[in-house]
């Protein structure tokens, strides 16, 4: 039986294994009237200490495995089971209802972690996951059953589940498991962040084609294409040795480039720097060797909780990010909430169209002490680093210039405290509006830098929801009008002695970076996996003959045009 399914690449590589397939356990306990319910509590309580000793566990061995970053998912887990909202809601549904600890806990859980799932955020939606997996080891303890079967493990294999809980994939036993699939989740899960950190090849989101997949049977699982083959024919098999083989020889290729500097073929430096949406996603910036980060998306501090983060949570959060960058460039973004991204404990009015609305910059200088707050943790932790501040969504000057105002007031503040604050900060904005980029010289006369934000800049410009199938063929990166946004706002930044990043998907994009070279770009902010390919092709490019084709690019009419010529410039170049 050859089969071949689809999924998402969550973790790459290559592994070829017979499969070991995960039962998930029962996932509604038998639901039962008690005559005593302070006994069931008392019985949920004793469970609950199981479950938090079982955690702390995980958690130090995580810690000494994968570090402080990964750990902090456990003890995540731990503040779960203090939590009011899922503990004491369980207690209150036992007096109540009179029913078992384990119907309450699993009731109260499925009902917090739908309400998860139904957030507009993916990261909220994830975070579904966390309470399941804290909610499961509790109801184990008190069924009396083992957690995970993971343990059964005595040879090589691929595992396949519905999911894998940050737990279990915390344990894996690298001796044994080669890889994992799974029929839910996304590239930003716990299982999924955590595979990446172990180098262990994953395709989640496999929908219920995974059920195909059974113990015993062979399997290839490319987690660099996100597929699988069931049952593979000898000639696939032979294939895909060497695949792997090839696969780990480029790998161990890009790693020699950790320490190179980000230099073109003709002595022209630019900086390889790196976006992260979280302080989880630092150990990989440092370990790919990025030249500093060009994007700190910070809405995560604010997500996932019932109130906004405080100036001294937010300060915490940025010094370390600083320190742990040792002196390269931090470009922190300052709040961009509004679109599809909410903050439910705000009460924002209902838009017709967020995207247009009121967002970002916008919203920060309506929401003056929110703005404020941020601030002043960022100009704090400016005394331990490099850092760069950045507004997004600027559209006129006048926003540019309220925003830089109030900085400079909070700066004042805190040097009237004596609290230091660096007088090296560069404040900069994104340019994501074609008012923006249009205006762009009169703009870099009050900014320090532009990192140029693609993703919203494409979809402006086109007019087009990239996330909308119907017209996703509209968002082209490659446009000849997007290359003409994109020269203007660097030829304004030169002529005013600024420089120019940019932080969108296109700048790690293969055949984007040729262009973008070309075009005088400084900056190139992409995802921390994406640093190394990006630092070897541009060791293999001339920035002079990169010029040239740039110039070339903005005379053409279409993207195919702009594709055909980078491609056959890039296959002259091979041989």
């Amino acid at each position: 039986m050859n089969i071949h399914l689809q999924g998402t690449a969550a973790s790459p590589g290559i592994a070829i294994a017979k499969v070991y397939r995960l039962q998930a356990a029962a996932q509604e306990p038998l639901r039962i009237t008690v005559a005593d319910p302070a006994a069931e509590i008392l019985r949920l309580r004793e469970a609950v200490k199981q479950a938090k000793a079982d955690i702390e566990l995980i958690r130090v061995q995580t810690l000494e495995r994968l570090g402080e970053r990964k750990a902090e998912i456990f003890e995540a887990h731990l503040f779960l089971l203090d939590d009011p909202e899922l503990i004491e809601a369980a207690e209150e549904r036992i007096t109540e209802d009179k029913i078992n600890a384990e119907t309450a806990v699993h009731e109260v859980a499925t009902g917090i972690a739908e309400l998860l799932r139904s957030m507009d955020d993916e990261l909220l939606r994830e975070r579904a996951a966390d309470v399941g997996d804290v909610s499961g080891r509790v109801i184990s303890k008190l069924v009396g059953r083992q957690h995970s079967a993971l343990s059964e493990l005595s040879e090589e294999a691929i595992l396949v589940a519905a999911d894998l809980t940050p737990s279990d994939t915390a344990q894996l036993d690298l001796n044994y498991v080669r890889g994992f699939i799974t029929e839910i989740g996304s590239r930003t899960s716990h299982s999924a962040i955590m595979a990446r950190s172990l180098e262990l090849p994953a395709v989640v989101g496999m929908g219920l084609q995974a059920k195909r997949i059974e113990t015993g049977m062979t399997v290839i699982l490319d987690a660099v294409l996100g597929s699988v083959i069931v049952e593979p024919t000898e000639q696939e098999l032979t294939d895909y040795r060497e695949r792997k083989r090839a696969y780990e020889e480029n790998v161990a290729r890009m790693r020699s480039f950790v320490d190179r500097p980000s230099l073109s073929a003709d002595g022209h430096e630019v900086e390889l720097a790196a976006n992260i949406g979280s302080v989880e996603d630092l150990a990989k910036v440092l370990e790919n060797g990025a030249d500093g980060i060009g994007l700190f998306r910070t809405e995560f501090l604010y997500m996932g909780r019932s109130s906004l983060p405080t100036e001294e949570e937010q300060f915490t959060v940025y010094r370390h990010v600083l320190e742990k960058m040792n002196g390269k460039r931090v470009v922190i973004r300052t709040l961009d909430i509004g679109g599809d991204k909410e903050l439910p404990y705000m009460d924002l009015p209902k838009e017709s169209n967020p995207f247009l609305g009121q967002r970002a910059i916008r919203l920060c200088l309506n929401q003056d002490e929110l703005f404020r707050v941020q601030l002043r943790a960022l100009l704090r932790a400016s005394a331990y680093g490099k850092l760069a501040i950045m507004f997004p969504m600027i559209a006129v000057v006048d926003e540019l210039g309220a925003a830089k105002r109030i900085v400079e007031e909070e700066r004042v503040k805190l040097e009237a405290a004596s609290i230091a604050v660096s007088d090296e900060i560069e404040i900069g904005i994104m340019i994501e509006i074609p008012a923006a980029a249009l205006n762009a010289g009169a703009l870099a006369r009050e900014a320090d830098f532009f990192s140029i934000g693609t993703n919203d800049l494409i979809q402006y410009t086109m007019a087009a929801d990239r996330m909308n199938e119907s017209v996703a063929y509209l968002y082209q990166p490659h446009h000849p009008s997007i290359l003409r946004l994109v020269d203007m706002v660097i030829q304004a930044a030169q002529r005013n002695g600024r420089w120019t990043g940019m932080c969108g998907e296109m700048a790690g994009d293969a055949d984007a970076i040729p262009l973008l070279l070309g075009l005088g770009l400084h900056e190139f902010s992409m995802s921390a996996s994406s640093i190394l390919p990006a630092r070897e092709l541009i060791s293999r490019l001339s920035r002079e003959e990169c010029a040239s084709l740039a110039r070339q690019a903005l005379d053409l009419g279409s993207q195919a045009e702009v594709l055909s010529l980078v491609r056959q410039h890039q296959s002259r170049s091979e041989h």
